[in-house]
């Protein structure tokens, strides 16, 4: 289980519990987090594996991982449980993403300083030999997925309008709602300034 996916021991063990529910039901796990504090809560991330999962989706999923926890129990106090989807600026959690998201904007974070630096932000250029390539200012570099401590899809015109376009496709959203977005998204790139465009 990678840590993106499951940081803490807690996370890792539910992940354990709740990834053969989740896969059982034709998805796939995107992240599972516990926190801690006055309110308890767990926050499970759920897609489709050709993306796009539905807000009814996620209360199936919510329904079914409830009643698993409740019979495993991994946790002794009350908590509240919140699934989702992973959002379009999703993060990144298995090598398979770096692959799936090339050519879009990402920010990394590494658990060592590499160059003197920890965090990257530039173009995903997909996976080789176990490395996450992404290119940044001074070129394509290769970072190792253990190395990796964070990494998230930056929210960019492009990505909103594929991913959409990919909802459009599948039937997800109609023509209607495709065009009304794109509409938005095309008034705000003529509103900005030239230096201010992706």
């Amino acid at each position: 289980m990678s840590d993106l996916i499951a940081k803490a021991s807690i996370d890792r063990r539910l992940a354990e519990v709740v990834t053969p529910v989740i896969e059982g039901m034709g998805y796939e796990l995107v992240r599972v987090r516990y926190q801690g504090g006055k309110t308890p809560t767990v926050q499970i991330m759920a897609d489709r594996p050709d993306g796009g999962i539905e807000v009814d989706e996620c209360g199936e999923i919510s329904t079914a991982i409830s009643a698993h926890l409740d019979v495993e129990d991994p946790i002794e106090d009350a908590y509240t449980l919140e699934v989702s989807s992973p959002g379009i600026d999703r993060p990144l959690t298995r090598l398979k993403d770096f692959d799936r998201w090339q050519g879009y904007v990402a920010k990394i974070e590494t658990t060592e300083m590499i160059d003197g630096r920890r965090r990257f932000k530039g173009n995903l250029a997909g996976v080789l030999d176990g490395e996450v390539l992404i290119e940044i200012d001074a070129g394509t570099i290769g970072l190792q997925f253990d190395w990796l401590s964070d990494a998230k899809l930056v929210l960019t015109d492009d990505l909103i309008r594929d991913v959409l376009k990919s909802r459009k496709d599948a039937g997800r959203i109609d023509e209607t709602q495709f065009d009304e977005i794109e509409t938005i998204i095309d008034s705000e790139d003529d509103a900005r300034l030239p230096d201010q465009k992706d």
